[in-house]
């Protein structure tokens, strides 16, 4: 599986994408938490795992603690809460001190702490399943099983109507959202375009679980493609995970009232 490296390289050039593009609304302070709970957040399991392991006593116990940390919904579920007193404590005193600057001037509230630690859990199993057990992690292997691979995978009309269909409906929607205005409304069209995104995407997938798991026998949903397993994955482990730092960043008017004393 991926080490520190890959881990903290992706979530601090994310974090870094996000910082350019918010003009510094997702400051040093969210890079920092966002990369350090992608790389040895859920890792900590792991970690205690081997601890006890190799000083040879606890061996159950820290095989206990790695099955609830080192999961992408358990780690945040139950040291979410500790961890984010602790990360916003961290944010405040690095910046009162000067270690570590923050565009904002202000450090980060416990709200913002748990949506990057839950934010960093995510981003981590988003390289974990895709890269460990040598591609075979059950993960991978359930996003591959919703292809078809027996044989050549038929194209069926139904299939072709259905899919093209949402296809056009997601262009042609997103067109009509952002079509040229007098008035721009830019928060709202983009609200409304990712409204539609989402809403194609259920209804894309729901065709693909039918064509799966509903009709007997099993058909072809889109050809051999895996989209159910992608669309799912993606929306997990890639979107989520960046709505949540989205929705941790800094407001646009901080309060000065908020701010630290220079």
């Amino acid at each position: 599986m991926p080490g520190p490296g890959p881990h903290m390289m992706y979530t601090l050039g994310t974090g870094q994408a996000l910082s350019r593009v918010s003009n510094g609304r997702f400051s040093p302070h969210h890079c920092i938490i966002y990369s350090i709970n992608a790389f040895f957040g859920p890792d900590m399991g792991s970690f205690s795992l081997w601890l006890t392991s190799t000083l040879g006593f606890g061996a159950s116990y820290g095989s206990t603690i790695e099955d609830f940390i080192h999961h992408p919904f358990y780690y945040f579920l139950f040291l979410g809460y500790p961890l984010c007193l602790f990360y916003s404590w961290a944010s405040r005193f690095l910046l009162h001190k000067g270690f570590l600057d923050s565009i904002s001037g202000v450090p980060l509230t416990k709200r913002q702490c748990f949506l990057l630690i839950a934010a960093g859990s995510l981003s981590h199993f988003f390289l974990d399943h895709l890269f460990e057990e040598n591609g075979h992690s059950s993960v991978y292997t359930w996003i591959l099983s919703t292809g078809w691979w027996t044989s050549r995978a038929p194209v069926n009309p139904d299939a072709v109507v259905v899919v093209g269909f949402l296809c056009t409906c997601l262009i042609v929607g997103f067109i009509f959202i952002n079509r040229v205005k007098s008035l721009k409304q830019f928060t709202k069209q983009s609200n409304q375009s990712v409204r539609l995104i989402i809403i194609v995407a259920c209804l894309y997938g729901l065709w693909c679980w039918s064509q799966i798991y509903f009709v007997d026998p099993r058909r072809a949903a889109v050809g051999e493609e895996a989209d159910l397993g992608v669309l799912v994955f993606l929306g997990i482990y890639f979107f989520l995970p960046h709505w949540l730092c989205i929705m941790s960043m800094n407001e646009k008017d901080i309060d000065m009232e908020k701010q630290l004393p220079h």
